[in-house]
Parts: C-alpha cells; sequence; structure tokens
C-alpha cells in the first residue's frame, strides 16, 4: 500500500507512522531521513541538497523530487510506503504522481489526520523544561507530581523553549495550514483523502486508520 500521512504539527503524525510502519511492514519514509541518507551515500542528489543545507538554503523542489523518486525505487518500498513531509508543495505532488506513474504505481490513501487549532495549540505550547537538570514536561499530558517541583530534582525553575512558545507556534501552524489546504484539495480530487479524527487517544486514531486501510 502506498500512503501519504498528512496533518499539522502536533497531529500525532509521528506516533501514528510509527504504528502503521511496524503494523504493516513498509518504511516510513520521511524528507529529513531521505536528505540524511542521501547525504550520507553521497549520491549525486545527496551531494546537491547537502550545499543548500550548508549554505542554510531551502532544497529546490527539483532536487528533492529527485531524491524522493531515488528513494522510491529502493527495495524496501517496492511493496509499499508511507510519506511523511511530502510532498509539501503542489509542484512536488505532480512530480510524486509522475514518479509513481513511470514504475506502475499509484497512491492508494492520503491519511489526513485532522485536529482543532486550539487543541494544537495546548499540545505544542504544554511542553516546559527544568531549568536545572533538564528533566521535560507537558502540561496536559507529564505534569510534574507537585505543581511547581521538578521530580527529578526538586528545582522551581522552569523555562519554554524558543520552539514552544505560542507566538513560535503559531506561526508554525499558520505556514503548514496553508500547504496542508492545498494539498488535501489537490488529493480529495482524485478521491483518495481519508480524514481522521486526531482528538481522539492514539490508540482510537490507529483503530480508525486500520478500518481505512482495510
Amino acid at each position: 500500500m502506498n500512503l501519504i500521512l498528512l496533518g499539522l504539527p502536533g497531529a500525532g503524525k509521528g506516533t501514528q507512522a510509527s504504528r502503521i510502519t511496524e503494523t504493516y511492514g513498509i518504511p516510513h519514509i520521511s524528507t529529513g531521513d531521505m536528505f540524511r541518507a542521501a547525504m550520507k551515500n553521497e549520491t549525486p542528489l545527496g551531494k546537491e541538497a547537502k550545499k543548500f543545507i550548508d549554505a542554510g538554503d531551502l532544497v529546490p523542489d527539483e532536487v528533492t523530487n529527485g531524491i524522493v523518486k531515488e528513494r522510491l525505487e529502493e527495495a524496501d518500498a517496492q511493496n509499499g510506503f508511507l510519506l511523511d513531509g511530502y510532498p509539501r508543495t503542489l509542484n512536488q505532488a505532480d512530480a510524486l504522481k509522475k514518479a509513481l506513474s513511470s514504475s506502475g504505481r499509484t497512491l492508494d490513501n492520503v491519511l489526513y489526520i485532522k485536529v482543532d487549532r486550539e487543541i494544537l495549540m495546548e499540545r505544542l505550547t504544554g511542553r516546559f523544561i527544568c531549568s536545572n537538570c533538564g528533566a521535560t514536561y507537558h502540561k496536559l499530558f507529564n505534569s510534574t507530581k507537585v505543581e511547581g517541583t521538578c521530580d527529578q530534582c526538586g528545582g522551581h525553575d522552569f523555562y519554554q523553549r524558543e520552539d514552544d512558545k505560542p507566538e513560535t507556534v503559531e506561526r508554525r501552524i499558520e505556514v503548514n495550514e496553508a500547504q496542508t489546504k492545498e494539498l488535501a484539495a489537490y488529493y480529495e480530487e482524485e478521491g483518495i483523502v481519508r480524514e481522521i479524527n486526531g482528538e481522539q487517544d492514539p490508540d482510537s486514531v490507529f483503530d480508525d486508520i486500520r478500518n481505512i486501510l482495510k
């Protein structure tokens, strides 16, 4: 089965991707993993991507598309794959369609894990860290046993990473929301988008995914 996993930051894609790959025996292919592998193997496209990454620039679509095509031609992806973080643009979606078509394949499902924006904000801004020992907590999922006191060292001073601050998270969600809506509309035209309620507990989300993949 050939799948794409769609969803905004905080939707729980990572958790579900692990379960899907373990249950169905298909590789979880993320953009970051592909770049790292291509650069490590020093493929021509990997070397090209490295130039942009080292310069702090975005890797152009044509390089990204080429790396994805190479990855999908590897032996472990012949019986199926789960793409995560690609495609990000309509140009990449078109390139993926052509790459699959050239090897007689198509996408089976686009799994779109949907979560309300307010819930995403709660999930993504809830993390806090002990300034003394670095222990990590979450207001919703992993709070300290005693409010304001670190379980590990007893410290009382906590901080949030820049990435977890509300204004940063809001920007991330906005950027990703526009891209995700565009891609969802693109694949809805092909009739392969399957919406999943990501506001449930992870087990229920995965039950829904399994029912779709039956």
